[in-house]
C-alpha cells in the first residue's frame, strides 16, 4: 500500500512507533492530534500533514470524513490511557463513542481500510494463553469499551465495504514509557542504586517492546488481514524473569525486593498472547 494513511494517537506511547514503521516503510502520513501537541512534529520536520481539534473524542462524523478525505487506511490508536486511572475511568465512554463517529466518518470519506487498537484484556484472560478465538470477557470498563468498539465495527465496517483490522496489545514495555509502569520504575530505581519492591512476582506476561508493537501494527494495517490479531511476542516469561533481566544490566539483583509489596488478588496469574501472521491474506 502507498496511499495516504491517517494516524490518531501519534504523540502516544504507541503512536510514536507506528509512525516511526511508517516512515521506514515509506508511506505518506496524515495525523490527528490534539491542539498544541502537533509542535513536537513540527520540530522534527518528520509529519507535515496535521489535522488539529480540541478533542478528537468529541468530533461528529462529518468532521472525521472531511479528516479523512483523501485517505486510504486508518490507524486508530488514540484512546484515554492515564496510568493508574484508565481501567476505570469513565473517559473510556467517551472513547468509544469517538471511535464509532471516526468509523462512520472513514466511511463517509471511503476509506479503503480501518485498523483500531484494542487490548488483551477484552479476553477472558482466566484463559492463561489468549489466541483470537478466547472468548471476550472483559473485566473493567477499558476493557468492555475496547471489546464493544471491536464488535461494532467487525460487523458493520465489512458490510459498508471497508476492511477492518483490530490489533489487541499485551503488556508493552520500551520507548517513551510513562515512569510509573513496572519497567521505568525498575530502572529508576536501579539506576539510583535503590530497591525495587515487588510482589512474588510469578505472574507469568507476554511482554514485547513497543517499537515491535509500532512495526507489527504497521504491517498489519500494510497487509491484508482482517478481524482480530493478538500484537504480542507469544513468549511467556513472569515479572521475577524480567526484573532480574534488568537488574543484571546494573548487576543489582540484590536490590529486587519481590514479596514487598501485597499481590493483587485479583490479578491473572497468566496472560499470554498466541502470535500469529500478520500480514496474510485476508481472513475470513
Amino acid at each position: 500500500m502507498s496511499g495516504l494513511c491517517l494516524v490518531t494517537g501519534g504523540t502516544g506511547f504507541v503512536g510514536r512507533q507506528v509512525l516511526r514503521a511508517l516512515r521506514e516503510a515509506g508511506v505518506p502520513i496524515r495525523v490527528v492530534v490534539r491542539d498544541g501537541t502537533h509542535r513536537s512534529f513540527e520540530s522534527d520536520g518528520e509529519v507535515e500533514n496535521i489535522i488539529t481539534t480540541a478533542d478528537l473524542f468529541t468530533e461528529n462524523a462529518a468532521w472525521w470524513a472531511d479528516a479523512c478525505d483523501g485517505i486510504d487506511t486508518v490507524i486508530h490508536i488514540a484512546w484515554y490511557a492515564e496510568p493508574g486511572t484508565y481501567l476505570h475511568s469513565p473517559k473510556n465512554l467517551e472513547c468509544l463513542l469517538g471511535t464509532l463517529q471516526a468509523a462512520q466518518g472513514a466511511v463517509q470519506a471511503k476509506v479503503r481500510r480501518f485498523v483500531g487498537v484494542g487490548t488483551c484484556f477484552e479476553y477472558d484472560v482466566n484463559r492463561g494463553m489468549l489466541s483470537v478465538d478466547t472468548p471476550l470477557q472483559p473485566t473493567t470498563p477499558y476493557g468492555g469499551a475496547k471489546a464493544a468498539a471491536f464488535l461494532a465495527l467487525s460487523h458493520w465496517l465489512p458490510a459498508q465495504g471497508t476492511e477492518f483490522a483490530w490489533c489487541r496489545l499485551f503488556y508493552l514495555y520500551g520507548e517513551g514509557e510513562d515512569g510509573r509502569r513496572l519497567v521505568p520504575y525498575l530502572r529508576a530505581r536501579l539506576e539510583a542504586g535503590e530497591c525495587a519492591e515487588l510482589t512474588g512476582g510469578n505472574q507469568i506476561r507476554d511482554f514485547l517492546d513497543v517499537r515491535e508493537a509500532g512495526r507489527l501494527i504497521v504491517q498489519t494495517a500494510l497487509g491484508g488481514r482482517q478481524g482480530a490479531v493478538n500484537i504480542c511476542s507469544g513468549i511467556p516469561v513472569t515479572v521475577r524473569e524480567l526484573a532480574g533481566r534488568i537488574a543484571d544490566e546494573h548487576g543489582r539483583r540484590d536490590l529486587l525486593r519481590f514479596g514487598a509489596r501485597q499481590e493483587n488478588t485479583v490479578d491473572p496469574p497468566c496472560v499470554v498472547g498466541v502470535r500469529e501472521d500478520y500480514s496474510c491474506a485476508v481472513d475470513r
